[in-house]
């Protein structure tokens, strides 16, 4: 069984790997800090929280994937020819409805989305909330992982592919790119992570940055960009 050693102790399973995930989201987060890695302008902080605002809320799912030695997080890419946001990359979720909960909300948005049954999914716990102005909403992520390797599929008309993001490339020194990009007829660079080709970037990279900086050291990085 591969292992993974973090300080004096040993993760010798998924589902360790997991406790110890549970046991970190329950003490303070990497929060705006890790945001602000991937933001495209590095807004101030009080412009990325959610407290205080009038916004839609939502609630997203960053699911995580075995195996132990390779884990993955899935993603998912918009059809080309939608109206908004057209072949960008997303986690799984959306608009809070009626009176669930933004746990809920994650988990009926990844059953709509990708078919992942929302009573086969153990959710460790809430990451950062982050407040994106353009859109006005309030987003809320939730890490998860499947109580039993998923069949996963797009089962939405907007999902066009399933991303499978390997958590050790991800976390390599040379896994975040910056490329100048025109944003509204405007000059910017922009922070993204590569993925299968498709360029991780806005919210979705900083929320993505900061569940990659609560599984840095419990997870191995890529040794290919050491």
């Amino acid at each position: 069984m591969p292992t993974s050693l973090v300080g004096t102790r040993i993760i010798s399973s998924f589902d360790a790997l997991l406790d110890r995930l549970s046991a970190r989201l329950e003490a303070p987060l990497p929060g705006h800090d890790a945001h602000l890695r991937m933001a495209p302008e590095s807004p101030r902080r009080h412009v990325l929280s959610v407290a205080e605002r009038s916004c839609r809320e939502a609630g997203v799912l960053v699911l995580l994937l075995p195996p132990l030695d390779d884990p993955r997080i899935v993603l998912t890419v918009r059809h080309d020819e939608l109206p908004d946001h057209g072949g960008q990359v997303s986690f799984p979720g959306g608009q809070r409805e009626g009176t669930e909960t933004l746990s809920e909300t994650a988990l009926r948005e990844a059953e709509e989305e990708i078919g992942l049954a929302a009573t086969s999914v153990r959710l460790l716990g809430g990451l950062t909330p982050l407040y994106i102005p353009p859109s006005n909403y309030c987003v809320h992520p939730f890490l998860g992982a499947p109580l039993a390797p998923p069949s996963l599929r797009p089962t939405d008309r907007e999902v066009a592919a399933i991303l499978r993001a390997p958590v050790r490339r991800l976390l390599a020194p040379d896994a975040r790119v910056v490329e100048p990009w025109t944003l509204q007829g405007r000059d910017v660079d922009v922070p993204y992570y590569d993925v299968d080709g498709h360029a991780v970037w806005g919210a979705t990279a900083m929320m993505l940055a900061e569940g990659l900086a609560v599984l840095e050291g419990l997870v191995e990085k890529d040794s290919r960009a050491e």
